[in-house]
């Protein structure tokens, strides 16, 4: 993993007044060279700078195999929203459905989070259904930037690649450039996130969170356990039979699908006790999951 704390000039205690001007002037500079590609990315479709135009620019400044944008209304739940092919989807997608992987890290912990090798043990043993997934895809190397500001989390830009190893400390610094790029165009300065990017997002949680959070509320009350336990089970399901976890959950909804082979005896969740099934407490706990 690279440690950019490393990084600093030379006489950096020797003097400190023209460290922090040739520092200013590195950071001015690196901030024009990424805005200069993602301008020049736009220019080639010929059309304003866009977030689709950043992540791009990304990609091609860090030489990645491709990279993918998840935004949060929240501060929590991720949900995917473009990629600069369908593969990087799928693996943004993934981390959704399976609740595990760096994006979701990244954002919890408000600093970013690299993985050198998704076929390495410890990538194993931090997300061991996304690291066999994404390696068995051919993506070994993982590396996700939180889109914030602060305490505004707005969502996390995470570039794949294909060969395994970390990425260079130059490398780094640029990404988090790219991140503070794509927070400047997703947000508005007038109203905070920009109408256009409100609805794209609004309707992707809607739909998606509206049907996977009644699935999990259904087979919550159905089985006496926890939404937190039933939406680990569907996403259990879907993992196994290699659909998304929205088409399980619209099983769920319209009755072809039954999940009774996964209740434990008694009706209590696997390892844990009984699970308060009342309408008020079921509530609570699809506010505190989604």
């Amino acid at each position: 993993m690279s440690n950019t704390a490393t990084i600093r000039p030379l006489e950096w205690t020797i003097r400190p007044a023209a460290v922090r001007q040739w520092t200013d002037w590195v950071d001015h500079d690196r901030s024009a060279r990424v805005w200069g590609a993602i301008r020049a990315v736009a220019d080639g479709d010929g059309t304003a700078p866009s977030l689709q135009h950043a992540v791009s620019a990304c990609v091609q400044a860090l030489s990645a195999t491709g990279a993918g944008l998840a935004m949060t209304r929240n501060g929590d739940l991720l949900e995917p929203l473009l990629s600069t092919a369908p593969e990087m989807g799928e693996l943004d997608e993934l981390q959704f459905e399976l609740g595990e992987g760096p994006s979701g890290d990244a954002v919890a912990v408000g600093t970013p989070v690299f993985e050198a090798d998704l076929a390495g043990v410890e990538a194993g043993r931090r997300w061991p259904a996304f690291a066999a997934a994404g390696a068995d895809r051919g993506v070994r190397g993982a590396f996700a930037f939180p889109v914030a500001a602060g305490a505004a989390k707005i969502g996390v830009l995470t570039v794949y690649r294909k060969e395994p190893g970390s990425l260079r400390d130059s490398q780094v610094l640029d990404a988090l450039v790219f991140a503070d790029a794509i927070f400047v165009l997703a947000l508005d300065h007038r109203q905070g996130v920009s109408a256009d990017l409100d609805e794209v997002i609004e309707i992707a949680f809607t739909a998606r969170r509206a049907e996977v959070h009644q699935a999990a509320g259904r087979l919550a009350s159905q089985h006496g356990i926890s939404v937190t336990d039933a939406l680990a089970r569907l996403r259990a399901h879907a993992y196994t039979d290699g659909v998304s976890l929205h088409h399980v959950a619209t099983d769920v909804m319209e009755g072809r699908l039954q999940l009774d082979q996964d209740v434990a005896p008694g009706g209590d969740p696997p390892g844990g006790g009984p699970a308060a099934t009342d309408p008020e407490h079921l509530e609570k706990e699809q506010e505190e999951d989604g």
